[in-house]
């Protein structure tokens, strides 16, 4: 009985911390599928002027779809560098033990790459 009383906080330790990471990596799964949906509208858009907002919020509905209390506080920021274009998405893991509130597990995914458009065969360099 003393035995199982020493080791009892041991083990629901352990428990817990195997619960918050896995709360952590789904967390991630869900900012990397809305990253990577956000990244996909904001390639494909060509030359609209909406591509940005329209990335944030591809990428913000998919956060709401999949897994608005896994990740919280969720924000998308899409982001063009040259001839490439993404989406980071930032936001908080679920928490397993609120007695613990300094302690923040912030999930970041980022995914881009280059702008999709056709170019014509008559030589012009433009995207259309």
């Amino acid at each position: 009985m003393i035995e199982l009383a020493m080791l009892m906080p041991i083990v629901l330790a352990v428990v817990l911390l195997v619960v918050q990471l896995t709360l952590w990596f789904h967390g991630r799964q869900v900012a990397d599928a809305a990253a990577r949906e956000g990244a996909r509208l904001a390639r494909a858009a060509g030359t609209s002027e909406s591509w940005q907002g329209d990335a944030e919020a591809k990428a913000e509905q998919i956060v709401r779809a999949v897994g608005p209390e896994i990740l919280r506080n969720a924000t998308a920021r899409a982001w063009e560098r040259g001839d490439q274009r993404g989406v980071d998405v930032t936001g908080s893991a679920v928490q397993v033990v609120p007695l613990l509130p300094e302690m923040t597990f912030t999930i970041t995914a980022s995914f881009g790459g280059p702008i999709e458009c056709f170019r014509p065969d008559d030589g012009s360099d433009g995207c259309q």
